[in-house]
């Protein structure tokens, strides 16, 4: 059922949906205030034409966009670089909702990525220095050889030159939610041109 003016749409729990997606998806989404959210699967078109599809952290959303990270360095920033569209999805199996989200993606602003970059646990911080093509050909004992001699006496770290964020801004939202005792279904909503949106109920 396609929402017209006026009406509003029964949201993937019964409750009334509200007429901005972005609402929906902030009660949805935990608060990243204190670090990475839960991780999502990127999905952008290969530069061979195919499908490629990972996982990523979301590190914020900021009430509009959906920001993430990588290597400058790695296939999807070569991806995003040649087409700059992708969608994420999220599940949440134990509550039985889905969200995926399709849009335009942008570079964030290096103060933004050097922000996320400080709120990465130790790990992900020495991780975005070492992880390249060579460490990944190398053998497990080395690869620890290599992370314990790059811990050695650096308490505290930058970005490596290498480090981007960026940030999709949603044109195509859609929310699943699953039941036991009913047929699951779907909301979907559509940004137009104006900047407003449109809500339609599928089946699950």
């Amino acid at each position: 059922m396609t929402v017209l003016p006026g009406q509003v749409a029964a949201s993937t729990d019964g409750a009334a949906a509200p007429a901005d997606p972005l609402v929906l998806a902030a009660s949805w989404l935990p608060s990243t205030e204190d670090g990475p959210g839960p991780t999502m699967t990127l999905s952008t078109l290969g530069l061979d034409g195919y499908p490629a599809a990972r996982t990523v952290l979301l590190s914020r959303f900021d009430g509009e966009r959906l920001h993430f990270h990588t290597d400058s360095r790695s296939r999807k920033a070569a991806e995003l670089a040649a087409l700059p569209r992708a969608a994420v999805t999220l599940v949440w199996p134990e509550v039985a909702r889905q969200l995926v989200v399709v849009g335009d993606v942008a570079r964030v602003t290096d103060a933004e990525a050097r922000a996320a970059y400080a709120a990465r646990t130790r790990y992900l911080q020495v991780l975005a220095w070492v992880n390249d093509h060579e460490a990944a050909a190398d053998t497990a004992d080395r690869r620890r050889e290599l992370w314990a001699a790059f811990e050695q006496d650096r308490p505290e770290l930058e970005p490596p030159d290498s480090w981007v964020g960026f940030a999709l801004t949603p044109v195509r939202m859609l929310f699943w939610r699953g039941s036991t005792d009913a047929a699951s279904n779907r909301l979907a909503y559509e940004r137009h041109p104006d900047g407003g949106w449109s809500q339609e109920s599928w089946p699950g």
